[in-house]
């Protein structure tokens, strides 16, 4: 086999450069996992949210449901993927939404009157809504150095509009 450095005489040792670049390498790859698994529950606790809140708003749709038998089926709904306590569930009137124009913001929604479903007209516009703050559903503490800031705040929810029969 020939040198390619027949000048020099010295043997170099590699030994241990292995380990050098696993150390370099694992916490990034370690950090993109760990980014891409709470990404993944993310999504699918919203998922689930938006599920949940249809349920309810179809339960919702038929004459003699309450409110609190919507809210109750929201949270029974989410209870496999969320812990209810965390869980915020509205029931609105969205009449002022009535003419087609969406709401402007999510906040808008959640200032909406409350609405008891048993006294609905018929054909009247509701929307059920839920949200989770982020932070109650994390896999990861979201108090992590260089998560944590860009996470406060962040909250998880769905809605959904229907029309009492």
């Amino acid at each position: 086999m020939r040198q390619l450095f027949p000048h020099c005489y010295c043997k170099v040792s590699r030994q241990g450069s292995t380990a050098i670049e696993a150390a370099l390498i694992m916490p990034v790859y370690l950090l993109f996992i760990f980014v891409l698994l709470e990404f993944g529950h993310a999504m699918m606790i919203n998922n689930t949210i938006r599920s949940a809140c249809r349920d309810g708003a179809r339960i919702g749709t038929v004459e003699g449901t309450s409110t609190q038998m919507v809210q109750q089926r929201v949270e029974e709904v989410l209870g496999s993927a969320v812990n209810p306590m965390h869980v915020q569930v509205f029931v609105k009137n969205a009449d002022a939404f009535d003419d087609g124009t969406p709401p402007a913001t999510s906040d808008g929604i959640e200032e909406l009157p409350d609405l008891e479903l048993r006294e609905a007209e018929t054909r009247q516009l509701f929307v059920v809504r839920a949200k989770v703050p982020y932070q109650d559903v994390a896999i990861l503490p979201v108090n992590l150095p260089l998560i944590g800031p860009f996470l406060q705040g962040v909250e998880l929810a769905g809605q959904t509009f229907m029309r009492h029969e």
